[in-house]
C-alpha cells in the first residue's frame, strides 16, 4: 500500500519578485520607492509543493522549467526545501514565467505574470509510472495551466482506478470565464480547495454558505479560504468553520497555498474536518510572517503547538 502522506503535484513554476511598499505604480516614467523585494519561489504549485513537504508528505513536483537563470534558481530552491524535482522537464526552448508582486502592508497585492513556461505541462509530459508510487495528486493552478485539460479526465480515471486521493486547487481564472474543462473534471476531485470568491464564480452562488452546500453536492470534501475572516469546509456531511488566526503579519503571498498543504496534512494524519480545518488555517497564517510564500511555512509540530496556544474552530 502507497504511504498515505506520498503526494505527486501537478504544478506551474515560477519565481516571485515581491515588492513591498506602500504605493501606486503610475504610467508616465513616474518612479516610485518601495521599502523592500525578495526573489523566492512562487507560483501556486510549488509553494504548495514546498509547504507540503515540510508538514511531512514525501512530495514530487511535475512540471516545466525553462533552461534559464529563473528556472534553475527555483529546482534549486524547491529540491533544498525536500521537494523531489526529478520528474520535472527542462525546455530550452521555452522562458520560464515570472510573477511580479507588489504588497502593501494591508494585505492587498497586485500581479504581473509572464507566463513563460507556467501553462506549458500536458498530460502527455507526465510519466504514468508515478501514479502508482504516492496515494495523493494535488493540482494546482487549474485555470493557468490549460495545456494540462486536454486529457486530464482519462488521466484522473487512471489515478482514480489506482485509489489515489485527488485534490484541485482552481486559483483565479484570467478569462474570468469559470467554466470550461472544470466542472467536467469536479466529478473527479476529492478534495476542492478554492478561496470564497473562486468559489462563488464556479457555482454562481451569492455568498459563500450557498457555494459550500453546491459544492459539497458534487465533491466530498471542500475548503473554501476566507482571508481574514477564516475558513469553511464540508467533509463527509460535516460542515465546519474556522476563524483565523492572528499573527505578526508580513506577506499574503503563497497563505492560500500552505492552507491547502496544511489542510490536507490534517486528513492525512487522521484528523477530522474541523481539526485539518484547523491546521489548514494555522499554516495559511503561520506562513503570512515573511516575505514570500515559503520563508516561514510551519512544520506538522509547529501548526500544532500553534493551535493549541490559539484555537479557532467554531
Amino acid at each position: 500500500m502507497n504511504n498515505t502522506k506520498s503526494l505527486l503535484v501537478l504544478g506551474e513554476i515560477n519565481p516571485d519578485i515581491i515588492l513591498l511598499g506602500e504605493v501606486d505604480p503610475r504610467f508616465g516614467q513616474a518612479e516610485k520607492l518601495v521599502e523592500s523585494f525578495k526573489l523566492t519561489i512562487g507560483s501556486s504549485g510549488a509553494i504548495f509543493a514546498c509547504g507540503a513537504a515540510k508538514l511531512g508528505f514525501q512530495t514530487t513536483f511535475i512540471g516545466i522549467a525553462g533552461d534559464d537563470l529563473f528556472g534553475h534558481f527555483i529546482l534549486k530552491e524547491m529540491e533544498q526545501r525536500g521537494v523531489s524535482i526529478e520528474s520535472v522537464r527542462i525546455r530550452p526552448d521555452l522562458q520560464t514565467g515570472f510573477s511580479v508582486i507588489l504588497t502593501c502592508k494591508s494585505g492587498d497585492r497586485a500581479i504581473l505574470t509572464y507566463l513563460g513556461s507556467i501553462n506549458a505541462l500536458r498530460v502527455e509530459d507526465i510519466d504514468r509510472n508515478l501514479l502508482g508510487k504516492a496515494s495523493h495528486l494535488h493540482i494546482a493552478s487549474f485555470y493557468l495551466q490549460a495545456n494540462l485539460h486536454n486529457g486530464l479526465r482519462d488521466f484522473l480515471t487512471e489515478a482514480k482506478g489506482l485509489d489515489m486521493v485527488i485534490s484541485l486547487d482552481p486559483n483565479w481564472d484570467p478569462d474570468e470565464q469559470w467554466n470550461g474543462e472544470l466542472k467536467t473534471i469536479l466529478p473527479y476531485v476529492d478534495v476542492f480547495l478554492p478561496n470564497d470568491i473562486e468559489a462563488m464564480a464556479v457555482t454562481g452562488k451569492k455568498d459563500v454558505d450557498s457555494a459550500l452546500i453546491a459544492l459539497s453536492d458534487v465533491i466530498p470534501t471542500v475548503a473554501i479560504k476566507m482571508g481574514n475572516e477564516g475558513a469553511v469546509a464540508s467533509h463527509l456531511g460535516q460542515h465546519v468553520r474556522c476563524q483565523s488566526y492572528p499573527v505578526e503579519f508580513r506577506d499574503a503571498t503563497g497563505a492560500g497555498d500552505s492552507f491547502d498543504a496544511g489542510f490536507l496534512a490534517g486528513l492525512a494524519y487522521g484528523y477530522d474536518a474541523a481539526m485539518s480545518l484547523e491546521i489548514g488555517c494555522a499554516c495559511g497564517a503561520l506562513s503570512t510572517r515573511a516575505l514570500g510564500g515559503v520563508g516561514s511555512q510551519a512544520s506538522i509540530d509547529e501548526a500544532l503547538a500553534f493551535i493549541k496556544k490559539n484555537h479557532r474552530i467554531r
